[in-house]
């Protein structure tokens, strides 16, 4: 399947519950999704990504499933998902739903069936497995919640978990499982949707007998056996044969994915994707987990979108992305919430004009910052109570909230800014969580009046972008690779370049082209600032210029 019109899109992603109310019920809903397209739309963005709508009982948020072929009572209908979805298409919007299949809730029929006996029709659905001499089945850790495995008493056996007690792991070996996934997938394919982002897809098939992990990642015994199992590819073939049956695409979710395994799933005899999300420019200032935090390191981040360029130029294509749903704010973590303005447009220029195709979360083309809520109760999130309660317990209670205030998914999740006025113009009820004190001045509205914001800077980019075959194409150099204030890269297609500039630094730098590029003239297509300085980069300024060769 060699369908690429996803090479040269940009996607918006909605977390649905905090997009935009409009039913006034404090709960964000597709009948706000509906009124905000013209939105949407005026981005530059070609297509939405819909995080899951199904109907949850929200242990994780609408990753916890309970019906797949419906849409969650808090959101609307699948007769108001229709309209959306026919709007978009009309507007020229793409739109690409959650396939959530490594796991359901415990809610969901299936499960609830499963549970009541070892000899039901649904009885190996789920991975099932009877203790070890008054033990675990074995040593896995859960990634959300304590250890991988949870006692059913009405089995008297233990199911898996990589995630969420809530969250039993489907059994993918069982061919009814896989079944049940492709009839979901037409199931949505039929009503019109264009592809699917596939949530942990990586982890849907697990070693063969469980053995136990050995203890060196923390917090995730037994991933070896879980992630890039092995009969990952013959299950995805199977899933991409559902997706030949139409004009769709499938993008993968990879945690912990290096280049050489996401390359496994992109070429080859066993492509079974066309993107993929990995997370390596996500640990510049944290290992292995965001609670673990660690001084943002420039070099850091700029490696590894080296690597991905480099490893995937001409093989496969990349996804480019600085914020979802699983990740607090960038400006409070690798620009700066005091030069807000500066460094939330700069991270902007850094990552839209690599080679990929981009993604923008919701709010982040405002410049949307993290949350600082008094105490863990007041958060929501289940894997930032695990992290609380889990890890440097010797913290005290105030360090322990600065690494929450740092580290929590829901930073990502509190209610879009659209204007100042109350709820953030979000809803006219009460909002279902918190609202960021700074909406005030960090809005919508606000950003529509001001020349330089960082959401005319995103619609700049992305329309730049669109129609130019540089950045949509070139291939990919970094310069400055030991800087530890600059990112500075180059693309290069056919007679064009595209130099792109970008300061990290809280003060003015001196700063004069690369050598390549001395005593030429070269056309500034994209600043951040008004009147740029010549031999002068502002504290978090970026820059494109534009060559012919």
């Amino acid at each position: 399947m060699e369908k690429d019109w996803y090479k040269k899109m940009a996607f918006y992603q909605i977390w649905i519950r905090s997009f935009y109310d409009g039913n006034g019920d404090g709960i964000g809903d597709l009948y706000g999704v509906y009124e905000k397209l013209p939105y949407i739309k005026s981005l530059g963005v070609d297509g939405i990504w819909f995080s899951p709508l199904y109907p949850s009982p929200n242990a994780d948020y609408g990753y916890d499933i309970s019906d797949y072929k419906n849409i969650h009572p808090d959101y609307g209908d699948l007769e108001q998902f229709q309209k959306v979805l026919d709007e978009a298409h009309s507007l020229g919007l793409k739109v690409i739903m959650d396939l959530v299949v490594n796991h359901t809730s415990d809610e969901h029929p299936w499960f609830l069936e499963s549970k009541k006996s070892r000899d039901n029709p649904y009885s190996d659905y789920y991975i099932w497995r009877d203790g070890k001499n008054g033990k675990l089945p074995n040593n896995w850790d859960s990634l959300f919640e304590g250890k991988a495995w949870e006692y059913c008493p009405e089995r008297d056996q233990y199911y898996l978990h990589i995630f969420a007690k809530k969250q039993p792991d489907l059994n993918m070996d069982n061919p009814k499982v896989r079944e049940e996934v492709k009839s979901i997938m037409r199931f949505w394919l039929d009503r019109g949707v264009d592809g699917f982002r596939e949530d942990v897809i990586t982890f849907i098939s697990k070693a063969d007998n469980l053995p136990d992990g050995p203890p060196f990642i923390p917090a995730a015994n037994g991933l070896p056996f879980y992630k890039d199992g092995p009969h990952i590819h013959e299950y995805l073939a199977e899933f991409r044969k559902v997706c030949e049956e139409y004009d769709c695409f499938q993008l993968g979710e990879g945690p912990m994915t290096s280049t050489r395994s996401a390359l496994s799933y992109l070429t080859g005899k066993h492509k079974s994707l066309d993107l993929m999300f990995h997370f390596d420019h996500m640990f510049a200032d944290c290992i292995f987990t965001e609670y673990m935090q660690r001084p943002f390191h420039l070099r850091s981040l700029k490696h590894a979108f080296s690597k991905w360029q480099k490893a995937l130029n001409g093989r496969a294509w990349n996804t480019l992305y600085l914020e979802n749903h699983d990740h607090p704010r960038v400006i409070s973590r690798y620009g700066n919430e005091r030069y807000h303005r500066a460094s939330g447009s700069m991270l902007a220029v850094c990552y839209l004009f690599q080679q990929g195709t981009p993604f923008v979360y919701q709010g982040q083309e405002i410049g949307m910052t993290n949350i600082k809520l008094a105490s863990i109760d007041q958060y929501v999130d289940v894997s930032s109570h695990n992290n609380y309660h889990t890890f440097h317990l010797k913290d005290s209670v105030e360090k322990r909230m600065e690494r929450i205030h740092a580290s929590s998914r829901d930073s990502a999740r509190t209610p879009m800014q659209w204007d100042d006025s109350k709820n953030a113009g979000f809803t006219t009820g009460k909002p279902w969580f918190y609202i960021n004190p700074n909406y005030r001045k960090i809005n919508v509205a606000a950003e529509e009046e001001q020349p330089f914001s960082i959401l005319k800077l995103y619609r700049r980019c992305l329309r730049y972008r669109k129609n130019s075959d540089v950045a949509l194409w070139g291939d990919y150099k970094e310069y400055d690779r030991l800087s530890n204030q600059l990112y500075v890269y180059k693309r290069t297609y056919q007679q064009k370049s595209l130099l792109i500039v970008c300061s990290f630094s809280t003060h003015s730098l001196k700063w004069h082209n690369i050598k390549e590029f001395r005593g030429r003239k070269g056309k500034l297509v994209i600043c951040n600032y008004p009147n740029p300085v010549h031999g002068m980069l502002k504290p978090y300024e970026a820059r494109v210029y534009e060559y012919k060769e």
